[in-house]
């Protein structure tokens, strides 16, 4: 929580020497516009930058090996994100309501994608799910309103529910014959669906 709240904060340099950015760090910080992290860090926390709604850029460098919970939820000036390569899991509600992210770069080696981890990114026009993912998990995709290709792979074994609930902009999905479980309301309110393969 060391600058949470701080609603005049613009601009921060963070120096190599540091090593850790504890939880809530900037959280809440509603004019910090862009900010670059040092290689130094290989953690960023739970809700470290959440509602830092200003917030349009930031670079993740590779030394990142793992992004906590709500990490960027609400960043709603967040346009572009792309996941370093070492991080393995996409944690829940990590973009939640970033309504202005339409380009996502995920981890390759991610796992899972868990809970309501793009709930509301209403901008988010397509999405691949990385080759290593065995779970999307629930809401991961509610409300993405702009949603129009998911390329999912055949390693994933289960969809949970609501994972793609309110995709009104789906007009056609492809599920792997590696999946086998797939949750309820996944696909409730996806008025444009026309095509579904199983």
């Amino acid at each position: 929580h060391a600058f949470e709240g701080c609603s005049s904060l613009t601009q921060i340099t963070i120096p190599s020497s540091v090593r850790s950015i504890g939880s809530h760090s900037f959280k809440g910080c509603i004019s910090l516009t862009q900010i670059k992290i040092p290689n130094s860090i290989t953690t960023i926390n739970q809700s470290t930058f959440e509602e830092c709604s200003a917030l349009k850029y930031i670079s993740i460098p590779s030394s990142v090996k793992f992004i906590e919970s709500s990490a960027f939820k609400k960043c709603h000036s967040l346009t572009q994100i792309t996941i370093p390569s070492a991080v393995d899991e996409i944690k829940s509600n990590l973009f939640e309501d970033c309504t202005s992210l339409k380009n996502v770069v995920l981890s390759a080696s991610a796992k899972t994608i868990e809970s309501s981890a793009f709930k509301g990114c209403t901008l988010l026009e397509s999405i691949t799910i990385p080759s290593n993912v065995l779970s999307i998990c629930s809401s991961s995709f509610e409300g993405c309103t702009s949603l129009v290709q998911v390329l999912i792979q055949s390693s994933v074994k289960t969809i949970e529910k609501n994972a793609f609930a309110c995709c009104s902009s789906l007009t056609q999905i492809e599920i792997p014959s590696s999946v086998s479980s797939i949750g309820e309301n996944c696909f409730e309110r996806c008025s444009k669906l026309s095509t579904l393969t199983i």
